[in-house]
């Protein structure tokens, strides 16, 4: 098959993305190939329920995004994207006294947070100034940290279990369940050691930025990207699904920016047998059930603050929470289960038609769950916002299989990328030195199946695409 790239990008998502536009704007020739009719992956906006509400399909808000040491490099403003902000990164409503509200200033946060305020601001100051140096050391591989102060700092209050943590470290419920609604992004059981991980990294994220929305929808991000990749010689095939390897253009090195279990479906004739098995040995983990609302007023949050947060977190306090993600985890549907609630279109005007908005909220639920949990999730919101039922216009659903049709990357509906356990935490999708690499050295993954898992930072990309870079100036030396 003679060369007509020098790099073949399969998968369209923030990762497939990231790599191309890496590659390109080192000179290289680069294709992408997308089996989707648009481009985007987990960054993808439609028209789900009625005319002129425009959904985000997968990802929603994104910190990540905001803060990606890539993506600010890339300057994707200058590519149109237009990020739009709120008030407050995350509202947390509770049984009868105030939310606890995220907001970027520090002490605005802390002053929520009663005999915990000190605390609180004791455990994030330190790092605050130096978020964006953590970020590009924890958004990667392991390797020698170029900031290892912060690094080392993180690392040791991040290793404990979340639920371990908010308790040792918070004398109240304010503060313990705010820290929980964030470590709930790693969806894992609180037991599990690293999950303060995760709270650590989201609730930091929201004191270096305003968790922000794409004003458009998150398509608006896949777009930026593809003109930056444009901009640099790349180009784009849509509505082309890959079954094997062998069908792609011939190049010099290929990129999938797909789920372990496809990688070894479209390369089994290029892949050894053992390597294979690994693949499709891999642990996805839980995934979500999402709704989406065309809703013909706010929802009536009982504290009306939580309008001003772009990001709802509904599961109660941190007890309540931590059983919700043991069960799922366990393969066990939780009678009221942690709900993360998106309000765009409080910010984002093009989202709706004036004085409608919408709704976008998933709840997570066992790998691949079959139960419909509509009712379970419209009930938790019902519980700090009487009357939400009744601004629903439409509704659409998608469940864990409904997600997994639109992208095969969520495999039973996981949007992690896999299971945020310890052992998965440091080798995915296999354990391997080079984890971006295979054994065939033409072959290279990026998903978010590599580290440093999901989330829309096209950072697993660009560690890949660097991956791609070393190996052919070995070859060409």
């Amino acid at each position: 098959m003679a060369e007509r790239y020098d790099v073949v990008v399969v998968g369209s998502g923030p990762n497939g993305l990231a790599a191309a536009v890496t590659l390109a704007q080192a000179g290289l020739s680069v294709h992408v190939i997308e089996g989707a009719a648009t481009v985007g992956g987990g960054m993808r906006t439609a028209e789900l329920t009625l005319p002129g509400f425009a959904h985000d399909l997968c990802a929603a808000v994104h910190p990540m995004a905001a803060l990606s040491p890539l993506f600010r490099r890339l300057e994707l403003e200058k590519h149109d994207l237009r990020w739009l902000y709120p008030e407050y990164s995350v509202a947390h409503p509770l049984p009868d006294q105030p939310a606890v509200l995220l907001a970027r200033d520090l002490d605005h946060t802390a002053a929520g947070l009663s005999r915990d305020a000190r605390a609180w601001r004791r455990l994030f100051s330190p790092l605050v100034d130096r978020v964006h140096a953590l970020m590009a050391d924890t958004l990667g591989p392991i390797g020698i940290p170029k900031a290892p102060r912060p690094f080392l700092w993180f690392g040791l209050h991040g290793l404990w279990p979340a639920s371990w943590f908010a308790r040792a470290y918070f004398r109240e419920e304010r503060a313990r369940a705010l820290f929980a609604g964030c470590a709930a992004h790693a969806i894992a059981p609180f037991e599990k050691f690293f999950t303060s991980a995760m709270g650590l990294v989201f609730a930091l994220s929201g004191h270096a930025v305003d968790w922000p929305v794409a004003k458009g929808g998150s398509q608006s991000i896949a777009q930026a990207l593809v003109r930056c990749l444009q901009s640099a010689g790349g180009s784009i095939q849509t509505s082309t699904p890959v079954r094997e390897l062998r069908e792609l253009p011939g190049a010099r090195a290929y990129v999938l920016d797909l789920a372990p279990k496809h990688v070894a479906r479209i390369a089994h004739d290029q892949l050894p047998a053992g390597y294979r098995k690994r693949l499709l040995r891999y642990r996805y983990g839980p995934g979500v059930f999402k709704l989406d609302w065309a809703l013909n007023a706010r929802i009536p949050w009982r504290d009306a603050e939580c309008a001003r947060a772009s990001t709802v977190h509904v599961g109660g306090q941190l007890a309540e929470i931590a059983r919700a993600e043991r069960q799922i985890w366990y393969g066990q549907v939780p009678e009221r289960p942690f709900v993360l609630v998106a309000q765009q279109s409080h910010f984002d005007t093009t989202r709706a038609p004036a004085g409608k908005h919408t709704g976008y909220a998933y709840a997570h639920v066992p790998h691949a769950c079959s139960v419909d949990m509509t009712d379970a999730i419209e009930t938790q919101i019902e519980r700090y916002a009487p009357g939400f039922r009744d601004t629903i216009e439409a509704r659409t659903v998608h469940a864990p299989a409904a997600l997994e049709r639109h992208n095969p990357n969520l495999v039973g509906g996981v949007v992690t990328g896999g299971a945020n356990d310890l052992r998965q935490l440091f080798t995915r999708p296999v354990v391997r030195l080079r984890p971006y690499t295979t054994p065939n050295p033409r072959i290279f993954l990026c998903s978010a199946s590599t580290p440093p898992g999901g989330g829309v930072h096209g950072m697993n990309g660009y560690h890949a695409a660097r991956a791609v870079l070393r190996h052919l100036r070995a070859r060409r030396a």
